[in-house]
């Protein structure tokens, strides 16, 4: 009877674990809030790809959420600012709204401007790709940090953590109402396409490849500000990143101080400008909890003892 018991637990032991292997590997991405005002975390699936745990949320300043990807998930994350709910309950937002009038954006893509936290994972050659994307426009400051890849590939922090709504160009800037009426600055900040729309900037029609469509004073008033994110459509060279192995995370965070910039390495995200130095990391510091995996293989192993 003990070794059919014995039996029979190793078989569900291994039935778990194959499910898991099946599924694949999670990665894990945290998203903390480093601005001194609230931010809605969105999140939208590509097509094809299995959503992720979430597809929006609400961090108050200081706060942190850690959520799973399933492996190869691609998609892209932004943050949603000046959002309230209507009598009706209905949220908006005024940059970065996805149109769900949800905190969950239910497969809505941002409305831009937004920055654009995007990723590829498990990707070609196993690896997984990431960048930061100013192509439709900009609200926040961003980072992303890769923590625990294995060698190989780009793999370094990116991200625009320069604080651009003050400086941007009048004819790109977007003003909330009440920033208007009160004469105060911007809330984000367009791209050269989405202001004009015209085929030159919005790199379309006979401007459709990289040969045509060079970049522009607009983009490089966003390169310049920072080096590191994509500032129109043709800008891969100095903007595509990459990590390889399975057991890379991702630390996506608004508004990132000085002290965490710099934490991140000595890396060329800031060229001449001014960091948005918010709040304090010590969210982001906290320790990572175990994968699921590994808590699964625990929980199953500490059956298997019970029955032997």
């Amino acid at each position: 009877m003990a070794m059919r018991r014995q039996s029979w637990t190793f078989e569900v032991a291994f039935i778990v674990l194959a499910g898991f292997a099946t599924r694949g590997f999670s990665k894990s991405f945290t998203i903390t809030n480093n601005c001194d005002y609230t931010v809605w975390p969105g999140v939208l699936s590509s097509a094809g790809s299995v959503a992720p745990e979430s597809n929006g949320f609400e961090l108050a300043p200081g706060q942190s959420r850690t959520m799973s990807a399933p492996a190869g998930w691609s998609g892209r994350l932004w943050g949603r600012t000046l959002c309230a709910s209507d009598t009706s309950g209905k949220l908006a937002c005024v940059t970065g709204d996805c149109g769900s009038g949800r905190t969950d954006c239910g497969g809505g893509g941002a409305a831009p401007p937004a920055t654009l936290a995007e990723f590829t994972l498990d990707g070609s050659g196993g690896m997984d790709f990431y960048d930061v994307s100013l192509v439709d426009g900009y609200n926040l400051p961003v980072l992303v940090t890769p923590e625990g890849a294995a060698a190989g590939g780009n793999c370094n922090p990116t991200g625009c953590v320069a604080d651009l709504n003050a400086a941007c160009p009048a004819e790109l800037r977007v003003a909330s109402p009440a920033a208007a009426a009160a004469g105060g600055g911007g809330v984000a900040c367009k791209s050269a396409c989405e202001a004009f729309g015209s085929a030159q900037y919005c790199c379309s029609g006979e401007y459709g490849n990289p040969n045509t469509c060079r970049p522009s004073s607009y983009s490089q008033f966003f390169k310049s500000a920072c080096p590191r994110a994509y500032s129109y459509a043709y800008d891969d060279a100095t903007s595509t990143f990459t990590c390889a192995g399975t057991a890379t995370t991702y630390t996506i965070t608004f508004c990132p101080s000085t002290s965490s910039v710099k934490a991140a390495g000595p890396n060329p995200l800031i060229n001449g400008t001014t960091v948005n130095a918010g709040g304090n990391e010590s969210a982001a510091a906290a320790p990572r909890p175990p994968s699921r995996l590994v808590l699964v293989c625990v929980a199953v192993f500490a059956l298997a003892r019970a029955f032997l």
